[in-house]
């Protein structure tokens, strides 16, 4: 699983139904949400 900081929890969880994502500018990022408390998540950068 993919690893990113939650913004609600201040700590750094798993992601839950992460997927690999491209921003505007081509960049690779992931998109998930939190396990603990269900917040989106994102993070800029590969799937790991």
């Amino acid at each position: 699983m993919v690893e990113g900081h939650c913004m609600k929890c201040k700590e750094k969880r798993e992601m839950k139904n992460a997927e690999q994502v491209k921003m505007a500018n081509g960049r690779d990022a992931v998109k998930g949400t939190c396990v603990k408390c269900g917040t989106k998540m994102f993070k800029i950068g590969k799937m790991e």
